[in-house]
Parts: C-alpha cells; sequence; structure tokens
C-alpha cells in the first residue's frame, strides 16, 4: 500500500488523493501536501470541498427547480449532499452533471412521503436534456417518397435527437406546470387523476411537453427502440383500439419529431459492415 510518509507521490496518486479528500471528507495525510498560503493544509482542503459541493449544488439546483420547490431549499442542499458524495462528477461538461438524481431520490427514505418526486425528477432531467441536445434538419420527404409501398412496413423512423419520452403512474406534468414560475392558475394537484405520458421536445429554441395517448406513446417508444412499423403498429394498436397510424405519423412528422428513416435490410446491412 503506497504511504504518503515512505515515497514520492506520482501524480496521479495525488489526483485520487485529492478527489477522495473533497468527496469524502478523507485526509489520508494530503493536508501535509497542500500549500495553505496563511491556513492549515486540512482548512485549505476545506474551501477546496465547500467550493466543489457548492458549485455541483448550484447545477443541480439550476436542473431541477421544480424538485427544490416542492421540497425546499434545506432539504435539496440534503439530498444534493448525498448525490454528490455517491455521484461524483465524471464529464469535463458540467451539463453531463445529475442524470442519476432521479434514482438518489427514489431511494432516499425521507422522500418516501413524496413518492412523485422522482418522476418529476426525471421530467426535469429529460428538459435539460432536450434543451442542450444537438439541432437536426427536417425529415427528407422526397427521399420517403421513392420507398415502394410493399416495403412501408420496414421502416425505421429515427427521432429527433432533442426529444425524450417519459411515462409516470402520477401527474407529474400537471405538478410540473404549476410549479413554473410564470404559472398563475390553480394551483391543485389531484394525484388521484392518475398518470401521464409525454413528449418532451424542442421546437428550435422552443421546448414543449406534450402529453400523449397510450397509442402515440407506443409508437414512439416502439421507434426509439429501433422497431418497423409493422411491429411499431401492433404495439400502438395493442394499447389503443381506434389508433391511426397514417394520422399519427403524419403529426409527428409535421411537428418534426421524427427526422430520418431507414429500411429494415439497411440497418441490417449497416450492423454487418461494422
Amino acid at each position: 500500500m503506497f504511504s504518503w510518509r515512505t515515497a514520492v507521490p506520482s501524480l496521479r496518486e495525488v489526483q485520487l488523493a485529492f478527489a477522495e479528500a473533497v468527496f469524502n471528507s478523507a485526509d489520508t495525510h494530503l493536508s501535509h501536501q497542500v500549500r495553505a498560503n496563511g491556513l492549515s493544509g486540512a482548512r485549505r482542503l476545506q474551501v477546496y470541498r465547500n467550493n466543489v459541493f457548492s458549485s455541483l449544488t448550484s447545477a443541480l439546483q439550476a436542473v431541477y427547480p421544480v424538485v427544490e420547490r416542492l421540497v425546499g431549499d434545506g432539504f435539496f442542499r440534503c439530498v444534493a449532499d448525498r448525490y454528490i458524495r455517491l455521484h461524483p462528477s465524471t464529464s469535463g461538461n458540467l451539463h453531463d452533471f445529475g442524470a442519476a438524481f432521479p434514482e438518489v431520490l427514489a431511494g432516499f427514505e425521507a422522500a418516501a412521503g413524496l413518492p412523485y418526486l422522482p418522476d418529476v425528477a426525471r421530467l426535469e432531467w429529460a428538459y435539460h436534456q432536450v434543451f442542450h441536445a444537438a439541432e437536426h434538419a427536417p425529415l427528407d420527404l422526397a427521399a420517403l417518397a421513392t420507398v415502394p409501398a410493399e416495403r412501408y412496413t420496414q421502416v425505421r423512423f429515427q427521432l429527433h435527437p432533442a426529444s425524450r419520452l417519459l411515462a409516470s403512474d402520477y401527474p407529474v406534468l400537471r405538478i410540473w406546470q404549476v410549479n413554473q414560475p410564470d404559472y398563475e392558475g390553480d394551483q391543485t394537484v389531484d394525484l388521484a387523476e392518475g398518470g401521464v405520458k409525454v413528449l418532451v421536445i424542442r421546437q428550435h429554441l422552443d421546448i414543449e411537453v406534450e402529453p400523449l395517448r397510450e397509442g402515440d406513446y407506443a409508437l414512439l417508444r416502439s421507434l426509439a427502440d429501433g422497431d418497423a412499423l409493422a411491429q411499431v403498429y401492433e404495439k400502438a394498436s395493442g394499447v389503443q383500439a381506434d389508433f391511426d397510424l397514417t394520422t399519427r405519423l403524419k403529426h409527428h412528422v409535421g411537428r418534426g419529431t421524427l427526422v430520418d428513416f431507414c429500411l429494415s435490410q439497411q440497418l441490417q446491412l449497416g450492423k454487418q459492415d461494422s
């Protein structure tokens, strides 16, 4: 085992020890290696620790403002502290930080009385992802028109990269809406109204959260999973008897939900070539 007292540490060892000291409050004799500029080494480490936790907590607050509003500042900071220790940032892009926050909320005993809270967080993370996702050109309708009618069932559509799907057993869209800063309507939320399925999508600079019927959600979920239209229709019509595939495809092409396509055979060939 490496000892700070008997060997000169490598850069990697110093970095790992520093991270351990910051995120887990473990000194591991690192304080003796810190140039403290008038403070003790332990005190200087605490300054670093406070700055890191403050910055990462602020990043979580920016992504999850509705969650914070629902639980309050003190409660949120407590969960954030646990999250930062369990899931320290591993990316150079701070926008990537916070993905597992809904799961930490789900396992946080003090939040057990708010069973909808993790799904509210999942909706906010979907919004965050959509905001930062890449733009994409519209679907090439001229190319789609060249597909022979007998091969329609083999078409696989690609969803816009700035789109996410969410299904919840709770009315999380209503909860999210009434907790927006500019909302001025009725604040009442009835959990008994049941769950919701939504599409979160960015249209240029505007993000929309659209509630979906069972068939529409099954359609988009199936397409996102890579299914061809034959399987897509089977799944969508299986959950909604009056589902009209042609009408709903036109709707999602028109609003920019679907941005590309390929044929099943093309996809298989691509996999063989890779």
